[in-house]
């Protein structure tokens, strides 16, 4: 069968379906989780355990990611947030170490606007200052996981992510996506490309 045909029906058919089945097995195993990180977060956080925030989606259509809040909301004297480094909690540090910041986003997935493997989700403001290659990573679903997070994560450049999420676009296949799977239990395992050397949060994308 033609690989453009094969390629259609598996992101259109098989891969959303296989995206929500699995997302719920995972939703209830990681239940008990959830519950405690909750429960932790709330206090370390002195407020919300989780993040909402708006994400461009597949063709760039905005949607509300979840995610746990690794950051509480501490505030300079003249009513600033202070920086990410200093409002990086414990508990929050360990939770991003993990990667089970993540879990919230099967949520996500089972709404069906991200998938469970494809370009990471980024900011908004971000849509603006993509070129049309760089454009082409909203051309699927966003993931929770993908081809960039197992080769370098944060700790690569920005201009390399976006060359790894248009090469996920151009040869997504279910053989694929297994391996980058297998990749990212790899990477959470070793806490491998969390960040770029020296931060605590990914620098700033400010166009080509």
């Amino acid at each position: 069968m033609n690989y453009k045909i094969t390629k259609y029906i598996y992101v259109s058919l098989s891969k959303t379906l296989l995206d929500k089945i699995i997302s719920l097995i995972m939703l209830l195993l990681f239940l008990p989780v959830l519950i405690i990180l909750t429960f932790l977060l709330i206090i370390s956080n002195k407020g919300s355990a989780f993040f909402i925030q708006s994400r461009p989606g597949k063709n760039g259509k905005l949607f509300k990611i979840i995610k746990f809040k690794t950051m509480n909301d501490k505030k300079d004297d003249t009513g600033n947030l202070l920086s990410d480094k200093h409002r990086l909690t414990r508990v929050g540090k360990f939770v991003r170490k993990t990667s089970l910041d993540e879990i919230p986003q099967l949520v996500n997935v089972l709404k069906g606007e991200m998938s469970l493997i494809g370009p990471r989700p980024l900011l908004p403001q971000y849509l603006p200052l993509y070129n049309e290659f760089q454009n082409k990573r909203h051309d699927v679903k966003p993931g929770i996981t993908g081809w960039a997070q197992v080769n370098g994560r944060n700790a690569i450049s920005w201009n390399k992510k976006f060359e790894h999420d248009v090469w996920y676009v151009q040869h997504v296949s279910f053989v694929l996506d297994v391996k980058i799977l297998f990749l990212t239990i790899k990477k959470v395992f070793i806490s491998e490309g969390i960040n770029m050397q020296g931060q605590v949060t990914t620098e700033a994308f400010k166009g080509n």
